[in-house]
């Protein structure tokens, strides 16, 4: 078991949700509890999954490589995601992904030295009208980000970093 007690309780409560013979169906929140936990999803953290959920472990797989909320690689503490979808792209998204690119000097998909920030290019947020639009750590959507909004963002990250 590469978890906590803790996270396979959550799993259990998950997999409360369908019946005995669906629990293809905890796949994702399963993942989320592991990469919560582990900050993102190696190999064997995937495998351990589909072993506790009994399903192959192919069908986690597949999932946590078909989502960009899954990180199957190491992120930084911090992983920005901007939307560069042409709707936001075209009202400024791809402005906050150089933004932040040559802010945080990286590219899509790499991470600070320091291992604080990966960024990411993302999917669809549904925020279209509120572009440009980031989500930081798959859990909080930022929109209408200009150049001071990100600005600010990335600093007060680096803060929460150092008080941590």
């Amino acid at each position: 078991m590469l978890l906590s007690e803790q996270a396979y309780q959550k799993i259990d409560r998950e997999l409360a949700k369908f019946p005995d013979d669906q629990k293809q169906s905890a796949i994702m929140a399963s993942l989320a509890i592991a990469q919560e936990e582990k900050g993102w999803l190696p190999t064997d953290v995937m495998e351990d999954v589909a072993n506790y959920l009994q399903v192959p472990p192919i069908a986690v797989q597949e999932v946590a490589t078909f989502y960009n909320m899954f990180d199957v690689r190491p992120v930084g503490r911090h992983k920005i995601a901007v939307c560069t979808n042409l709707p936001c792209a075209l009202r400024d998204g791809d402005r906050a992904g150089e933004f932040l690119k040559q802010k945080l000097g990286v590219g899509y998909r790499e991470t600070t030295a320091d291992g604080q920030f990966t960024l990411v290019e993302g999917e669809c947020m549904g925020a279209c009208g509120d572009s440009p639009v980031v989500i930081v750590n798959n859990k909080h959507m930022c929109v209408q980000m200009s150049d001071e909004r990100l600005d600010a963002l990335v600093e007060g990250l680096k803060t929460q970093g150092e008080s941590a």
